[in-house]
């Protein structure tokens, strides 16, 4: 019986592809030379891995629902506790340290843990929301915020200056 298959030139040492009808061999024959089927399929695993890797930020799966989620609970926290001034990323107060992040690169905060630490203790005009926040003139008269929901906001606002202050829709949570 014959095995029909296609094989690249390069295997068949020719210019262009061939159809080889070649019978069907056994591995553990004396012959060392491979079935057609199998030359074919080594001869494609480079191209299919680059083309594996090359895809595989497209392939993907889209944002889990837990980051979603994180997004939202980070959009209402920000709603809350910081849209007073820092409406769409911007600073009513001091505008040269808005939350864009051209501005957060040149006053150098714009780390997830540099946003932390400023939420937390503050720094010039905007008050620290951190439950130990010192001193006490920095630190806002208003609710605190627990260190969960500070890191919540801090990678709420890094995201948010990535992406130049998308519009998040919000449910009112």
């Amino acid at each position: 019986m014959a095995v029909f298959c296609l094989m690249p030139s390069s295997l068949a040492n020719s210019s262009s592809l061939k159809l080889f009808a070649t019978p069907t061999k056994k591995l553990a024959q004396k012959d060392d030379k491979l079935p057609c089927e199998l030359k074919l399929l080594k001869s494609l695993a480079p191209p299919l891995m680059t083309a594996l890797i090359a895809l595989s930020p497209i392939v993907n799966p889209p944002v889990s629902i837990g980051q979603t989620i994180d997004v939202q609970k980070g959009a209402a926290l920000f709603n809350r506790a910081c849209i007073g001034c820092h409406y769409a990323g911007g600073n009513i107060i001091q505008p040269g340290a808005t939350l864009f992040l051209k501005d957060l690169q040149r006053n150098g905060v714009d780390a997830e843990d540099e946003i932390y630490r400023i939420t937390y203790y503050g720094k010039g005009r905007m008050p620290g929301f951190g439950q130990n926040c010192t001193p006490r003139g920095q630190c806002t008269f208003g609710p605190r915020l627990q260190e969960d929901e500070i890191q919540l906001l801090a990678e709420f606002v890094k995201s948010q200056a990535d992406k130049g202050w998308p519009k998040i829709e919000n449910n009112g949570d």
